[in-house]
């Protein structure tokens, strides 16, 4: 007891040497900590929401183009697919068919044209506002309406796909009626419309009368067309009914078709369907894309941990060594407190207490870190894979 009150003591008195040692041997201890916590968090978000989602449906090409846009909504753009193979998922009577429109975007977000049975798929609710009722209505992720500052009332601006097409695309003026809770996951990042206002956006469809073009607004200019026939910048309960679409729908496009079969003999039906090779279509399971694509990153985690290894060795060696000068210095308060009476064994439990009490209090800072890592790890991977999408 009386070792362990010295070492306090000593602590104590000096605080300044005693901080920076526990600092050290807490960051040492935490950073392999953090890391498997942030690897194990991004490997599962990873796969969770390919795992969550059976089949998808695209045009014949690159299966992890199509698995990317599809779920994780990136930028990448898979030849589109028409919603005739939609129908077609339909009428087999195998699956349910949902499909998703990820052309465009709006302030760095990008727009995820799409269905009603997307939100019930993936069990989102509306923290404010509501759904999707009318054409033109948009619904955004909880980060867009962060990042953005929106939120129910306000309103977000479609962009065109490239600046060399200004002419060929008009941007839609659309009021935001709700703001999704947030999930961690691709969704938040999102500003969801119906499909058929994505349709709008593409100039499939439009309405007639007054409009500013995508050109115009480009160049700041604050005009209305006279054209008998032109494209709204906004869909307003007065010009609605005025909206139309030319060419059969089963020819519109779509970047890809989420596919729920309704039982395990249905997915096995759909996937001998698409085995063709010569056909122009493709059945996807994202679940088996995502791994692929996991298991080639995390191949590195092995030579991370050994690395980490190393340098956590070195650390540690240098800090037994700082310790070891330390108690060399040190050699004259030892000699004088055994001529005092002190026995060797006193000495040894002396500095065995300081030298404890500072690893115990390391490991507690490098717990609370993993801990607070730990908690926000989740939210943390959404924010960086939202980055590298």
């Amino acid at each position: 007891m009386n070792a362990l009150y010295l070492a306090f003591a000593y602590l104590r008195y000096h605080w300044a040497r005693s901080l920076v040692m526990v600092l050290v041997v807490g960051l040492i201890l935490f950073v392999p900590l953090a890391t498997q916590i942030l690897l194990s968090t991004s490997e599962r978000t990873l796969t969770a929401r390919a795992d969550a989602t059976p089949l998808i449906l695209g045009a014949k090409g690159s299966q992890l183009d199509l698995t990317m846009a599809a779920l994780y909504f990136s930028e990448e753009r898979p030849e589109p697919l028409p919603m005739a193979e939609a129908e077609a998922v339909w009428d087999s009577g195998l699956g349910t068919p949902i499909p998703v429109h990820t052309a465009f975007s709006s302030g760095g977000f990008r727009i995820v044209g799409t269905t009603l049975d997307y939100f019930d798929f993936r069990d989102l609710t509306i923290s404010d506002g509501r759904g999707l009722a009318v054409l033109g209505e948009a619904v955004i992720g909880a980060n867009v309406a962060r990042a953005l500052e929106r939120g129910v009332g306000d309103a977000l601006v479609s962009a065109p796909e490239n600046l060399f097409d200004l002419d060929g695309v008009y941007p839609l003026e659309m009021p935001i009626v709700g703001v999704l809770a947030p999930t961690n996951t691709a969704d938040d990042d999102a500003v969801f419309v119906d499909i058929k206002t994505a349709w709008v956006i593409q100039g499939i469809g439009h309405g007639h009368e007054d409009v500013v073009t995508a050109s115009e607004v480009a160049a700041g200019l604050d005009v209305t067309a006279n054209a008998a026939i032109v494209e709204y910048q906004r869909i307003t309960p007065d010009n609605i009914d005025s909206f139309h679409f030319h060419g059969a729908e089963n020819e519109f496009p779509a970047t890809a078709v989420i596919v729920v079969p309704y039982d395990t003999r249905s997915g096995t039906i759909l996937r001998g369907r698409y085995l063709d090779p010569e056909g122009r279509t493709q059945l996807v399971e994202p679940a088996g894309v995502v791994g692929g694509l996991v298991d080639r990153i995390f191949r590195i985690k092995t030579l991370l941990d050994v690395v980490t290894a190393v340098i956590a060795v070195a650390a540690l060696a240098a800090v037994g060594l700082a310790v070891f000068l330390s108690y060399r210095l040190r050699a004259g308060e030892i000699a004088t407190a055994v001529k005092i009476g002190a026995r060797r064994g006193m000495v040894l439990r002396l500095l065995a207490s300081e030298t404890v009490t500072l690893l115990l209090l390391s490991g507690l800072i490098a717990l609370a870190g993993a801990a607070l890592v730990a908690r926000n790890a989740e939210a943390w991977v959404g924010w960086l894979l939202a980055l590298g999408t």
